[in-house]
């Protein structure tokens, strides 16, 4: 592991420490890389949400976006760096290989390694996938550089240093944090942290195609079969349009089924904070915050939910917050859009009742398709 130095403070705070000279070696380091990562032909959303932050980053450096595409020979692959110039790339490098059909940690870190050493980023951005996390941790470690994980806002400073902010302390502290006298500087990003991009056509600009050289005997770990996780579409809490939540607020996991009734009735997902999870109420794919998931819907009803930090940084981003909570004082009300301040028991019984009244042959529907 690599000796990093890196600068912690509170987002409220000023700089706490001061910048040192880059070493002579990193100096070549240029450039914002966005990995584009793609499974079984598909392309993750979040990969073209962190085009969009990146395309910010490198603006503000006056230097190039690059995607990086790695996977199998075929059209897929090449589709998806193409795909890249529609969200903001500058240009593309394309490392197409049979051997990467499956993901494996071991060639992909190869490949995003070799990537790296030979043309050198200043940045580089995964998301905080399943497949990111995993090989963000081993390029980091392998190229001795430092990572920040599970960013919730990226920018650089006047010196082009990436200021990296996330939680810490449970989530209840906003923490910016600096690779000083290392690069590529890595930072990885939750889906639905930042905003989507719009998309505009544009014609294919320069494509760097790289070769792998590995073989399969190189590679210890063996793809035997693929299995779906079926388990992995039990919500769409991060790309639902309306979501529905409940608190410690509501009193017991009884009273739980007044948010799932809203949220049959809106054609919603629901959702819960952290602490119903840890007292086994509800689902952990239904939790929703740092440590669950980030959403960014356009209509956001929080029931009986205190808002702590960790909880903010999942919801944020919503279109309309709607919080209701008997506490006028509670912090959600610091950052919701529509704070009622009443007993979510009786509220949303009401609620639903007249969405009810107005939507039914709507929801009908729905329910009917």
């Amino acid at each position: 592991m690599s000796n990093v130095t890196k600068a912690a403070t509170p987002a409220v705070g000023g700089r706490a420490a001061a910048r040192r000279e880059l070493p002579e070696h990193f100096k070549a380091y240029k450039h914002v890389w966005v990995f584009v990562e793609q499974e079984r032909g598909q392309v993750h959303p979040v990969s073209w949400e962190l085009m969009g932050a990146g395309r910010r980053l490198a603006d503000k450096l006056k230097v190039d976006l690059a995607a990086i595409v790695i996977g199998p020979e075929g059209e897929a692959t090449r589709n998806a760096a193409l795909e890249s110039f529609c969200y903001g790339a500058d240009l593309s490098y394309l490392v197409p290989d049979n051997i990467l059909s499956e993901y494996r940690n071991e060639s992909y870190t190869k490949a995003l390694t070799e990537l790296v050493n030979a043309y050198k980023p200043e940045i580089l951005l995964l998301g905080a996938t399943t497949l990111g996390r995993d090989l963000a941790g081993s390029v980091a470690t392998t190229l001795l550089t430092g990572l920040t994980a599970d960013c919730t806002e990226l920018d650089v400073d006047a010196d082009g240093s990436l200021a990296a902010t996330r939680p810490t302390f449970g989530g209840s502290l906003l923490c910016t944090i600096y690779t000083l006298n290392y690069r590529p500087q890595m930072a990885t990003v939750r889906p639905r942290v930042m905003p989507m991009p719009e998309r505009v056509e544009r014609d294919a600009a320069r494509i760097v195609i790289h070769p792998l050289g590995l073989v399969e005997d190189d590679i210890v770990t063996k793809v035997l079969s693929f299995i779906p996780d079926r388990d992995s579409e039990t919500s769409n809490l991060a790309y639902a349009d309306v979501v529905v939540a409940g608190g410690l607020g509501l009193g017991s996991q009884d009273n739980f089924h007044l948010v799932r009734q809203l949220a049959t009735v809106l054609g919603a997902e629901y959702g819960c904070s952290r602490p119903l999870v840890q007292k086994g109420w509800v689902s952990t794919d239904r939790q929703i915050g740092q440590t669950g998931k980030t959403i960014r819907p356009k209509l956001y009803i929080a029931a009986g939910i205190s808002g702590a930090i960790q909880h903010r940084v999942g919801v944020e981003g919503a279109d309309l917050i709607v919080a209701i909570n008997t506490d006028k004082n509670a912090p959600i009300f610091d950052f919701a859009h529509i704070a009622i301040v009443n007993d979510a028991l009786q509220l949303l019984p009401a609620l639903t009742a007249a969405f009810r009244a107005r939507l039914l042959p709507h929801s009908r529907a729905r329910i009917a398709s």
